[in-house]
């Protein structure tokens, strides 16, 4: 594993790092982070905020001379700001979520191939079950037993992306079983656990690492539809899709701003996320030629 993870590296030259995709997925995370820094406004705070001010088009100056690049919304927020703090939770979950399924999918998938018999079958008919079940209908199901919150969604979203993982895993690991290491290890006095952690699991990995991006992408878009729907996480804590949400009522009085700008902003990530997702599964594809 650690010879085919310096081959991969030797591969990756700066052209490849500093890619489109790549600088504007830096810029996104690194406006998420600063937010408190570099946002005009703070959105939770409603001292900050002017009613008075409220669906203020874009280009207004406000009090103090302050000028709403994007005006604000039905509240009097300004629309930069939710963007920026908006990035912030969505990232937040999409990545949290993406990582801890990823690692319950990996456990799942690995320890199904390794074990097989009725530990592979209760785990991949728990798979088959969920699989066949629309992704939307699952999150709307776990969202609404477990009540709102930022780690209920995350909960949530975890529910709805572990089973993607187990299954790619495990067809991975099931080629890796059957070959003359594992059954090394196994004809040694190892325990099991030492087995699929040290040997199985590093070399079963990299179909998890490929789909990990794009997970963060789906898990970005199926947050903000369930946000949209008043479903994600709290009002007092606004999102992409909340902030999307909140000006939908709007949409046919001509204040297209308020949902507009927090579109564009949505889209692009969901797009740069899904760039970078493509080049991670060229850097890891074998099969794939870059010079």
């Amino acid at each position: 594993m650690k010879v085919e993870a310096i081959k991969m590296l030797e591969r990756v030259s700066h052209r490849h790092l500093l890619t489109v995709p790549n600088v504007l997925l830096t810029c996104y995370v690194a406006v998420a982070v600063a937010a408190p820094f570099i946002a005009p406004q703070n959105p939770y705070d409603p001292l900050q905020i002017y009613g008075w001010e409220a669906s203020s088009p874009p280009g207004t100056v406000g009090t103090g001379g302050f000028i709403y690049l994007l005006g604000t919304d039905g509240l009097g927020r300004d629309i930069a700001s939710c963007i920026i703090y908006g990035l912030r939770i969505s990232l937040l979950v999409s990545i949290t979520s993406a990582i801890v399924a990823a690692f319950i999918g990996l456990i799942a998938g690995v320890s199904a191939a390794y074990f097989g018999k009725w530990a592979d079958a209760v785990i991949m008919r728990l798979v088959d079950l969920q699989l066949s079940l629309p992704t939307m209908l699952v999150a709307l199901i776990a969202i609404v037993t477990l009540g709102p919150g930022v780690d209920r969604i995350i909960l949530a979203l975890v529910i709805v992306q572990w089973a993607i993982y187990a299954r790619v895993v495990r067809s991975v690991a099931l080629s890796e079983t059957g070959k003359s290491y594992i059954d090394a290890a196994r004809s040694m006095p190892l325990p099991s656990t030492r087995i699929i952690l040290r040997h199985l699991l590093p070399n079963s990995i990299a179909p998890a690492v490929t789909l990990l991006p794009i997970e963060i992408g789906h898990a970005v878009a199926l947050e903000a539809t369930l946000s949209f729907l008043g479903l994600g996480v709290p009002l007092d804590r606004p999102s992409l899709g909340s902030t999307v949400a909140n000006g939908f009522q709007y949409l046919l009085t001509g204040q297209y701003w308020i949902s507009l700008f927090p579109g564009f902003a949505l889209f692009g990530l969901i797009a740069t996320i899904n760039f970078v997702g493509e080049d991670v599964r060229r850097l890891w594809d074998p099969r794939s030629r870059l010079t």
